[in-house]
């Protein structure tokens, strides 16, 4: 049997929306089976647009894939639509923390079981097992999803995503809006399920600080290229990243 030590390779991508000048120019980064990535940048840098190359979601924002490819577990994703990247285990939370305001919590959770067709039996497992790692979810279970706090409504888009069952989450700006504490929450939560249950992520984050204290490797953009790239602990306390794109952000971080 073939052995792949990155199952998620991105080689030399590059993406445009419409007739804009390129988002991306040549990036290429790599996500190792049981790892957590971390992908930094400013506003602007291409982190989101790398996200949507890779879970095959640039055709809704009218943008597209122009050279480079995509593969998971040695196979090009080109031809496989996001639903079929779903059921492959990839899944991405989108930036924003994407829910269906009029359903309930639980409703919400529900509907990221569905792609898998499982039983009754299967989908109460995955609920139960949900809750287990979002107890504030178990609580508000009967709420309206849209009427929950920031940090309630990214852990039931993270909650969500897990439904599906994934080996790798893509996950764009967790702490975006959100309270420190909430933060720290969901970030040691992202821990325990890559320690406890092989849940592989990438993490597209702005507060670099704060990402590279979780991550095993980091890769750093700046206008669609990759900039730097190498384990998370090296660039913490190198000091490089300030000097190439964070500025002030990278010491506002520490406050």
């Amino acid at each position: 049997m073939t052995q792949f030590h990155d199952f998620l390779a991105v080689e030399s991508i590059e993406a445009s929306y419409g007739q804009a000048a390129p988002a991306l120019r040549g990036v290429s980064l790599t996500v190792a089976e049981g790892s957590i990535v971390a992908l930094l940048g400013s506003n602007g840098a291409g982190k989101s647009t790398t996200l949507r190359a890779i879970s095959n979601l640039l055709g809704p924002q009218r943008g597209a894939l122009r050279g480079g490819s995509i593969r998971w577990r040695g196979e090009s994703t080109a031809a496989l639509d996001p639903a079929d990247l779903v059921q492959q285990g990839i899944v991405q939370v989108l930036e924003g923390r994407h829910v269906f305001g009029q359903l309930t919590v639980e409703e919400n959770l529900r509907t990221g079981g569905f792609l898998r067709r499982p039983s009754r039996r299967q989908l109460a497992d995955d609920l139960e097992r949900v809750y287990a790692w979002f107890p504030r979810l178990r609580d508000r279970r009967s709420a309206k999803a849209g009427l929950t706090s920031g940090g309630e409504q990214q852990m039931v888009a993270i909650g969500r995503a897990l439904m599906t069952r994934p080996t790798l989450v893509l996950l764009d700006e967790p702490s975006m809006g959100l309270a420190p504490i909430i933060v720290g929450e969901i970030f040691e939560i992202i821990r325990r399920l890559n320690r406890e249950e092989g849940v592989s992520f990438l993490l597209a984050e702005q507060s670099a600080n704060l990402v590279l204290a979780y991550a095993d490797r980091a890769y750093v953009l700046e206008s669609g290229r990759v900039v730097e790239a190498g384990l998370a602990a090296d660039l913490a306390t190198s000091g490089r990243l300030g000097e190439i794109y964070l500025g002030g952000a990278a010491t506002a971080t520490r406050h």
